[in-house]
């Protein structure tokens, strides 16, 4: 199963900001979206960052509240690690546990096409092993 799949059926919204937004701004999206991550893009729909609740908390943490005063582009992780449609589920689940992130942009000829986490990731494989044990039960009972 590819990425393709639970974009298919979650949908392609995107809630990105800009590189000069206001981290305080960025709480504010993160809150009335109700997500965890926002993607820092250009006008064009590249990915230049991505920045979550945990990157948020961590700044506050050290710089107090004045740091919701900082640009994002600051505080962004920087090195996106992005996946294609075309890439395994598995594998995006091994590249998410392995970087220790919840959030990936994916990503289709340099511009953002969605962002998964591994929340959605864990929903399609618990489906698809519900799916599959569902078989073997009705294939096992017309034996």
């Amino acid at each position: 199963m590819t990425v393709a799949a639970i974009l298919s059926g979650k949908g392609h919204d995107i809630i990105t900001a800009r590189s000069d937004a206001l981290l305080s701004e960025i709480c504010e999206t993160l809150a009335k979206h109700k997500i965890g991550a926002v993607v820092v893009s250009d006008k064009e729909g590249a990915v230049d960052g991505i920045v979550s609740e945990r990157d948020i908390v961590r700044v506050v943490g050290t710089q107090g509240v004045s740091a919701l005063k900082t640009p994002v582009s600051g505080v962004m992780t920087k090195n996106v690690v992005t996946c294609s449609e075309e890439n395994n589920i598995n594998e995006v689940m091994a590249r998410m546990t392995q970087g220790r992130f919840r959030h990936m942009p994916v990503v289709k000829d340099g511009k953002l096409t969605g962002v998964i986490s591994i929340g959605d990731v864990v929903k399609f494989k618990i489906a698809q092993v519900e799916l599959e044990a569902e078989q073997m039960r009705s294939y096992i009972t017309m034996a």
